[in-house]
């Protein structure tokens, strides 16, 4: 059955400090959103937008509030990368498509945000369909489909100095990845899995999911460091294509940001300067 998957969505980003963050990215080069408030939570972004997919730089602003486990993800792992979300046509097929795979996904759940801007707020709507953790190896991953896609993307956001324009990887690092692959494999079907040596490709449509035991996720990102023993599957790098690395590499050079070069052109920046994010900055 047709899952109605359009690969990556997006990539959340949890943050102990939303405006900080925004101001963090800033420097490394991204534009983003004004402040969106998701309705009756506690929880705030800002969105760093590509042409078909984009970051979410997630935060808490109101602790009295449902954080959908923001503050237990950044009291037990620190601020990174928390989630993956794939992008559904149709979140009611998607839902029926992950049934039938044996993905036991929840029932359709609406959300809505509201987007601050100079004319009042712009209320965002979406149709989400959530799995259980026990679905996905303990990865978290959810399809989202957009209800009001037009707001979300004004020419300005799209525009950003360090030459930025799409996502191409994220690096998922476990012990056990046989459980997060099988997981996938339900979510996007077997015709998605490449495995080679111990690292597994995940070919969503908009995006590759690496899967990576911690030794073999270091090889492939140089700045990745992984504590011992770490319990699950973490998400630990970013790949984002860029325009042109060398111009990349001089905006960086003139906000004062540290970062490695690597031989081929690839830029590196440590999770330290991007609030826990292993980010690289790659050619298409």
């Amino acid at each position: 059955m047709d899952r109605q998957l359009a690969g990556i969505d997006h990539l959340i980003i949890g943050v102990r400090d939303l405006e900080a963050a925004r101001a963090r990215y800033a420097r490394l080069g991204f534009n983003s959103t004004p402040r969106g408030r998701h309705v009756g939570w506690g929880t705030a972004n800002h969105c760093i937008m590509f042409e078909h997919d984009y970051l979410e730089l997630l935060g808490i602003v109101d602790p009295s509030q449902f954080t959908n486990e923001l503050d237990r993800f950044l009291a037990e792992r620190g601020e990174g990368l928390l989630g993956i979300v794939v992008a559904s046509r149709d979140a009611a097929r998607t839902r029926e498509a992950w049934v039938e795979a044996g993905a036991a996904p929840r029932e359709v759940k609406a959300l809505a945000r509201l987007l601050e801007s100079e004319d009042g707020p712009i209320e965002l709507r979406f149709a989400n369909v959530l799995l259980p953790m026990a679905s996905t190896g303990g990865l978290n991953l959810f399809a989202c489909q957009h209800l009001t896609p037009e707001p979300m993307r004004k020419p300005a956001w799209l525009l950003h100095p360090n030459g930025a324009r799409a996502i191409r990887s994220c690096t998922v690092a476990v012990d056990r990845p046989r459980p997060v692959v099988l997981g996938l494999e339900r979510v996007f079907g077997a015709a998605a899995i490449t495995n080679t040596d111990q690292v597994t490709a995940v070919h969503t449509g908009n995006g590759v999911i690496l899967v990576a035991p911690p030794e073999d996720a270091e090889l492939l990102h140089p700045l990745v460091r992984l504590p011992e023993g770490a319990p699950g599957p973490r998400l630990v790098a970013l790949n984002l294509i860029v325009d042109d690395p060398d111009r990349t590499a001089a905006f960086l050079r003139l906000q004062g940001v540290p970062f490695q070069q690597a031989p081929n052109g690839d830029v590196l920046v440590a999770p330290g300067e991007a609030h826990g994010v292993a980010l690289e900055l790659v050619t298409g």
